[in-house]
């Protein structure tokens, strides 16, 4: 079975911005997960996470898994 992700990391990939990760927290709210998109205590870290974790998939979390261009 083939994967997409992770792929390589152009240097300066302007895709991934905190804007990428608000438009997922908006999906995961349309599918009636718990809005990341409204202030809360904890909002911060909780969009820190998902910021990451999308940073993980697309990239890897090892320079053996992307490659730092």
């Amino acid at each position: 079975m083939s994967r997409r992700f992770p792929i390589p990391r152009p240097a300066g990939d302007s895709r991934f911005t905190f804007g990428l990760a608000l438009d997922v927290a908006q999906v995961l709210a349309t599918h009636r997960y718990p809005s990341m998109v409204e202030p809360y205590d904890g909002c911060g870290a909780d969009l820190l996470a998902l910021q990451q974790a999308l940073f993980s998939l697309i990239y890897g979390t090892d320079v053996s898994e992307g490659h730092q261009s």
